[in-house]
């Protein structure tokens, strides 16, 4: 692992499991390969608090709750008999009653801080104070994000600019002609102003520029996430190519997706270029999942031997859904079955014969 690295979701997993397991922070450490330290300020960062009882009996937290004889505090329970019951039992008088006093355990106020792995924990009506792997990767992330979020640019930056640019624009100029005469005194690019003007951090808006309000918004291309990001290493159209020389005579199978309606079903399409044979599979969704699916079940059919001889080299182009090579290449047991390259980027003439 990388010094320095953020801990990742699986990091924080092995956490988890560890402090169920009740091993120490060392022994959680060696096994992620960080600090002992680094692991307790993990835990205290994010540990959550749940107001959770024991089995069949609710939360109480209360410090008389062993020995209270009050009865009756709440007035809330519909059935007059339930109002006969002691509170300590109850664990809904906590809020009302005069008595109230909180317990802490002392367990919490050493390592490992949490009750993950208390061997009490199922028969405690305290406060349980829990490291939850999901919930501290969420709250790492919504922090991450937060951090780069909003604009570095301070109050009195702000009103330098405005001063300078507002002014301008309601004579009518454009952003583009104020930063041509005025980028000594501006000093950001064009593209930050902009980004400025749509947030609304100028007295100017957006509508006193006449040229903008009737530009459309540019469309964002949606995002793609790969399964491996890096794939492509050792499998790119070079590579492909300097095989083919070492391995002239082996066929070669082109691989490709047909998408109707964004978000539908998709083919498959795998043809053969040295017979002209197109093959087409229909999925249900563009995901990797789908197209390993159809290579195992090319495998399980044809068996080992016609697989190797019919898909030896797979050429297909970057989408997602051929993102997991592996899959593709190797068995469940780990034996190779083929080689899978890809095209250049926005390059598809390089597979034609599927094209």
């Amino acid at each position: 692992m990388a010094k320095y690295s953020h801990l990742n979701s699986e990091d924080r997993s092995h956490i988890e499991t560890g402090l169920n397991n009740r091993q120490s922070f060392k022994e959680i450490g060696e096994k992620i390969g960080k600090d002992c330290s680094t692991i307790s300020k993990e835990i205290r960062s994010h540990m959550v608090f749940r107001k959770t009882g024991a089995y069949g009996r609710p939360f109480n937290d209360c410090v008389r709750r062993k020995t209270c004889q009050f009865s009756g505090v709440c007035h809330i329970c519909p059935e007059s008999r339930a109002r006969t019951r002691f509170c300590s039992i109850c664990g809904r008088c906590i809020d009302r009653c005069i008595m109230y006093e909180k317990e802490k355990c002392p367990r919490l106020a050493k390592p490992p801080y949490v009750c993950n792995g208390c061997p009490d924990k199922r028969y405690c009506t305290l406060e349980k104070c829990i490291y939850d792997a999901a919930a501290a990767q969420a709250e790492y992330s919504e922090v991450l994000s937060e951090t780069r979020q909003g604009f570095a640019v301070s109050d009195e930056e702000k009103k330098r600019l405005d001063d300078i640019i507002s002014p301008l624009i309601r004579k009518g100029q454009s952003l583009h002609h104020i930063c041509l005469n005025h980028m000594d005194e501006l000093m950001v690019t064009e593209r930050t102003l902009y980004t400025y003007m749509d947030a609304g951090l100028f007295t100017a808006r957006n509508i006193d520029m006449p040229r903008k309000v009737r530009m459309k918004p540019r469309r964002k291309r949606p995002d793609t996430i790969k399964v491996d990001p890096k794939c492509r290493e050792g499998r790119t159209l070079q590579d492909y190519e300097k095989y083919r020389k070492e391995h002239p005579d082996t066929p070669v199978a082109q691989l490709d997706s047909v998408e109707g309606v964004k978000g539908g079903a998709v083919m498959l399409t795998v043809t053969f270029p040295s017979t002209g044979l197109q093959l087409a599979f229909r999925r249900n969704h563009n995901d990797a999942q789908s197209v390993i699916d159809i290579f195992n079940r090319f495998y399980s059919e044809l068996g080992p031997d016609t697989f190797i001889a019919l898909f030896p080299v797979l050429l297909a182009d970057n989408g997602s859904e051929f993102s997991d090579p592996k899959r593709i290449e190797f068995d469940a047991k780990g034996n190779r079955r083929s080689r899978m390259f890809y095209c250049n980027a926005s390059a598809p003439y390089q597979k034609g014969s599927c094209e």
